[in-house]
């Protein structure tokens, strides 16, 4: 029997509402519920993905991310264009590891994450 479950997965921001409104786009869904004035901002689940909250912190990120989200794309080229578009960046390397080729991205407020090609 397991000590825990998994209940959802936590992203600290400065501005949470538009951290969320960019990983809302990100995983095709949409800003669900909010806490506390806004301090947790929840999308809303979707089959086959964690619940995500975005939760309002008052400091900046620092350092490396030390977990981050591995998302899977059909497209890097495509999949990496539409996440700058929506204010992430990309440090424009690319690594592989057979089977599979993944880029780090970062989302508006630099908290790391990986796409990799599905299939």
């Amino acid at each position: 029997m397991a000590d825990a479950t998994f209940l959802f997965v936590t992203i600290d921001a400065n501005d949470a509402p538009r951290i969320a409104a960019f990983w809302a786009a990100v995983l095709g869904t949409e800003i669900g519920d909010m806490f506390d004035d806004g301090r947790y901002v929840f999308l809303r689940g979707r089959e086959g993905l964690p619940v995500v909250c975005i939760q309002a912190v008052p400091e900046p990120k620092q350092g490396k991310t030390r977990v981050h989200l591995d998302l899977g794309v059909h497209d890097l080229d495509a999949a990496t264009r539409r996440i700058v578009e929506l204010g992430g960046s990309w440090d424009g390397q690319e690594r592989r590891l057979e089977p599979t080729t993944w880029r780090t991205l970062a989302d508006p407020e630099g908290t790391e994450f990986d796409i990799a090609l599905e299939g």
